[in-house]
């Protein structure tokens, strides 16, 4: 696996060792709990490996020409690898209710997927090249979408740390 995938899983497996579906589930009340955000990185995985399936059957890649907003935004996150606090996810990556245990089971399989296909585009059109369209942020080339999927997923691994601290700090009290 790509170092920066395999980083995110570590992180990913680090962040819900020991924690119960039922601990996995607990959180404050109109916010997302762990089960949830770890819901919506599933998601975004299974998402992206979608995306670029469809590019392995598409000639020349689909990826539009970026904005100046979508440059500033790829910069932010990518470049300098800060994901801002408050923003709204895309309907497609909200979570939807599946299993907690299913998708503690599934997603390191679903990263590994998408490493899988991203290495075959890699091959196929380089590292570099702008190829699939963030639906935020715009083009992406393939390394761009392995650091935006790190640094996504460790923004989203500091709050299932910060939930299990909560809900392991409320069980002993």
């Amino acid at each position: 696996m790509e170092r920066r995938l395999e980083r995110l899983r570590q992180e990913i497996e680090s962040a819900v060792a020991g924690l119960s579906a039922e601990q996995l589930g607990a959180g404050p009340p109109g916010k997302w709990c762990a089960a949830e955000i770890l819901e919506h990185l599933y998601l975004t995985y299974t998402g992206t490996t979608k995306g670029f399936e469809r590019l392995l059957q598409a000639e020349p890649p689909p990826a539009n020409r970026p904005t100046w907003q979508n440059r500033f935004g790829a910069f932010v996150v990518v470049g300098i690898g800060y994901f801002p606090k408050g923003r709204k996810s895309p309907p497609v990556a909200q979570p939807r209710g599946l299993p907690a245990d299913q998708v503690r089971s599934e997603i390191v399989a679903k990263i590994r997927e998408m490493d899988q296909v991203m290495t075959r585009c890699e091959s196929r059109f380089g590292p570099r090249r702008k190829v699939l369209d963030h639906p935020l942020l715009g083009p992406f080339s393939i390394a761009q979408w392995r650091k935006f999927h790190l640094v996504h997923g460790l923004h989203h691994v500091k709050q299932i740390r910060l939930l299990k601290a909560s809900v392991i700090q409320q069980q002993r009290s």
